[in-house]
């Protein structure tokens, strides 16, 4: 079975017609598979996984243009899985949008800014629609917003991911495999955390010293969700602070984290400045913790999971939604606090995350607060928990269940 992505919807063959959609995401985030679901018969496949197609491109990057001007060849849209492991083809592709600006559609994926942007990479400027893959999110789940897919002939229709009880996404993550080993997914999600530390980093030449990274990626991983603190991280791994700023930069060009910035247009007291970090899916974060990965966690973790998670679901929305809308916290000096603010084009929407099943208008004051003293910019707040069914806990505040997020 293969399920839908919403991603899917941007990427008909009408859509960027003359130019390269770049398509960014993690790694096990499914953007080999989505290729395979776009890919029409006539279309040009190249994946640059593959050791000996990665090797003759290296060697020879002209001979894409050679493969796709010779009179008679009629293909239009070509595809290359993981364009960063032979950059020069960019050149390449350039040429031939320039030259040919209306024949070619050229789809590209990419796991790792840091090597586009890498030295004089040609990031073909003017010539790129950019689009993000996130593992899976609610709009994709069966039950929550519909997205058609629509099947072409021969093939099966798209369905939605199977729903998932909320203990074993907080657990396991919501990488696409979660949803089809199972249980089983556990063991893989270990191997992700060492094939990333061993593969990954060294490709990238981010650390000289794999030690001292193994040591700093564990630390970040459990310090994932709460402001960042370099110095306490620099003592508790003897990493200088200078190398950990750019180890912070290697899981954000390697797409396996995001950071949340503070609110910066608050009118209200004075306010923390600190960013929190996220890793991109709560699994690989518990992995590369070195987590138990069983339910057994969550009886000391549940909030702090649960709150990474509702971060990842909401940076996965604003990945799809594009320019205009932002994620940022809110935290002032004497200890008021909201987990996060949800900044769109027409408003800004503050978000409380807590674990209860039975939310009370306690659980609203300060989201009610910050609505006050931000309106008209402000006009409703949620506390996103596990309540059965959305409530009005204040007058702008309402309840809202992790399923209907």
């Amino acid at each position: 079975m293969q399920y839908g992505r919403f991603l899917q919807m941007s990427l008909g063959h009408g859509v960027s017609r003359g130019k390269a959609r770049l398509i960014f995401g993690a790694r096990q985030t499914g953007k080999s598979t989505l290729f395979r679901m776009i890919e029409q018969r006539g279309d040009l496949v190249i994946d640059l996984q593959e050791r000996s197609e990665r090797l003759s491109f290296a060697r020879d990057p002209a001979a894409l243009t050679r493969a796709l001007l010779p009179p008679g060849r009629g293909v239009r849209h070509v595809l290359i899985d993981e364009v960063q492991r032979v950059p020069e083809l960019l050149d390449e592709i350039q040429l031939l949008l320039d030259r040919h600006p209306t024949r070619f559609l050229f789809t590209l994926t990419g796991s790792s800014a840091r090597r586009l942007r890498r030295g004089n990479v040609n990031l073909l400027p003017g010539r790129t629609h950019r689009f993000w893959l996130s593992p899976v999110c609610r709009w994709e789940v069966s039950g929550r917003r519909r997205f058609a897919v629509a099947p072409r002939p021969g093939r099966a229709p798209r369905a939605a991911f199977p729903q998932r009880a909320l203990e074993d996404v907080l657990v396991l993550g919501s990488l696409p495999a979660a949803y089809v080993e199972g249980g089983g997914f556990a063991q893989t999600l270990d191997g992700y955390a060492e094939a990333y530390i061993e593969e990954e980093v060294l490709r990238e030449m981010a650390a000289r010293n794999l030690g001292a990274y193994g040591r700093f990626l564990e630390l970040a991983a459990v310090e994932s969700g709460k402001p960042v603190n370099l110095t306490k991280i620099s003592q508790e791994s003897g990493i200088a602070l200078s190398t950990l700023r750019g180890f912070y930069s290697v899981l954000e060009d390697t797409l396996l984290g995001f950071t949340v910035a503070p609110f910066s247009r608050s009118r209200r007291g004075r306010l923390l400045k600190t960013p929190r970090f996220y890793f991109f899916d709560v699994g690989v974060r518990n992995a590369v913790a070195r987590l138990p990965l069983h339910k057994g966690i969550l009886a000391t973790q549940a909030g702090q999971l649960f709150e990474h998670w509702v971060a990842c679901e909401l940076a996965a929305r604003i990945g799809y939604l594009g320019r205009g809308w932002r994620l940022s916290s809110w935290r002032t000096v004497d200890g008021a606090e909201i987990d996060f603010v949800l900044e769109t084009p027409r408003e800004v929407i503050p978000i409380e995350v807590k674990y209860t099943a039975n939310p009370r208008p306690t659980d609203a004051r300060i989201v009610e607060q910050f609505i006050e003293h931000h309106g008209p910019l402000c006009r409703r707040g949620f506390v996103v928990c596990r309540a059965v069914r959305p409530q009005q806990l204040t007058r702008h505040v309402r309840a809202l269940p992790w399923e209907e997020l």
